[in-house]
């Protein structure tokens, strides 16, 4: 394997840990609430506590990503998650169980923010859209895993203690994560910003670029030496940032994944085919994912986005129907995976390849923070929301969610420019970077 597809790979890698890690918590929200009496609201807190240290770890991953590199950055990062999922199965009490899930965000959300600028910053730009959704391959992956782990686990153990060798099965891959970091270089566009051209010279030779001082000219050229971002100079990746992150969450999808048992135990289905059904959504999720995958590159992240807008409001306001007609509870499982059929082939694939692409290098770090925070901060007050609004209406928040994405159809038609095919350094100059 050549080392610029291996480091893209390993990279690639933090999306496995970030989808494992946020959808696990899916299977034991049930025995959480059992065994810890939680009311909806301590529920609510305890799946959005992981969601709060995301938002601190995006909020925060900028300047060090900037500063250090991301390879560097990753490094510290995979140890967050070995100690969140060592902790998380250890853990004698709701406070410590908190802590730990707050721990695993921080590597959640900083990795959501310097894996996909790694992965930009080699990527060929013809291949650049495919490369860096392999983080979200590796997102939904990760979540397939946690619901198939999920499944075995409660059918192999049961019990009380089930839970904590659900958290415990994620520490295997967050080790593999940390070792091999060590094997893949620095950013070659990283090393140019700070200017160490030698460095950058040997990346450049070693991941295969048929002219290595050519590129490494272009890559000087392309740096600018304000390194600040600032609302002046970056107003308008700045907002595409920020709304692509908001519109990403106000779609449902983590409202889903994260509550999936729950939604259909409100639909009067049992634990393990609960379960089971969860495993079918993970695996639609990761085949559609992989659709999009070959077609960012040809039909383009706009595209992608409005056409996965129109299907997500459609099964959203479906589920909203069926859950306020009990008889008809066996269509849900079929508008839930076309709900997440239409999420990971538009926005699941586009948000982390579009964050890396609209900023240029010197503030990349610090403008995909932006818009990842803003992400995972609506992330984490949905999640915190949803069981008090569910419990009062159960079909209500799928009602919201739809109205989101029709409203998201008409800012992207309106204000997103396509960033297919164009370098980054070419779309920092269009967006005035």
């Amino acid at each position: 394997m050549n080392l610029l597809l291996g480091s893209i790979l390993v990279a690639a890698l933090a999306g496995l840990l970030f989808g494992f890690d946020t959808a696990v918590i899916a299977g034991v929200t049930g025995d959480l609430t059992r065994l810890m009496h939680l009311s909806p609201r301590a529920l609510g807190l305890t799946v959005s506590a992981a969601l709060w240290g995301t938002l601190a770890g995006a909020l925060c991953a900028g300047p060090p990503g900037d500063r250090f590199g991301g390879r560097a950055c990753l490094r510290v990062l995979a140890l967050a998650y070995v100690a969140s999922g060592v902790g998380c199965a250890l853990a004698q009490n709701w406070s410590t169980l908190l802590l730990f899930r707050f721990i695993g965000g921080i590597g959640i959300g900083a990795s959501s923010v310097l894996a996909p600028v790694y992965i930009a910053e080699i990527a060929p730009p013809a291949r650049r859209g495919a490369l860096t959704g392999l983080f979200q391959l590796n997102i939904v992956g990760g979540i397939l895993i946690a619901y198939l782990s999920n499944y075995l686990v409660a059918l192999a153990i049961g019990g009380d203690d089930a839970w904590r060798w659900k958290f415990a099965a994620t520490v295997v891959p967050s080790l593999l994560f940390f070792l091999l970091l060590w094997l893949i270089p620095a950013s070659p566009r990283w090393l140019a910003a700070k200017r160490r051209d030698a460095e950058a010279l040997v990346v450049l030779h070693r991941i295969g670029v048929a002219d290595p001082k050519a590129a490494l000219e272009a890559l000087c050229q392309g740096q600018n030496a304000n390194g600040t971002l600032s609302w002046r100079r970056h107003k308008a990746p700045i907002m595409l940032a920020i709304s692509i992150g908001l519109f990403n969450q106000l779609s449902g999808i983590n409202a889903i994944l994260y509550y999936l048992n729950d939604i259909f135990a409100a639909a009067g289905f049992g634990r393990l085919s609960s379960d089971l059904q969860a495993v079918a959504v993970g695996a639609t999720n990761l085949l559609f994912t992989g659709l999009a995958m070959l077609a960012i590159d040809r039909l383009g992240r706009k595209s992608l986005l409005l056409i996965g807008a129109v299907g997500t409001a459609v099964c959203q306001a479906a589920v909203a129907f069926i859950l306020g007609h009990p008889d008809d509870r066996f269509w849900l499982i079929w508008v839930l995976l076309g709900f997440i059929a239409s999420f990971a082939f538009s926005q699941g694939a586009v948000i982390w390849v579009y964050l890396s692409e609209i900023f240029p290098t010197e503030v990349r770090a610090r403008g995909q923070s932006l818009g990842s925070s803003a992400h995972w901060l609506m992330n984490a007050l949905i999640s915190a929301l949803f069981p008090l609004f569910a419990a009062k209406s159960s079909g209500a928040p799928f009602l919201f969610f739809s109205a989101m994405m029709v409203l998201q159809f008409a800012v992207v038609w309106f204000y997103y420019p396509e960033t297919k095919r164009v370098t980054l350094e070419a779309m920092a100059s269009h967006l005035g970077g």
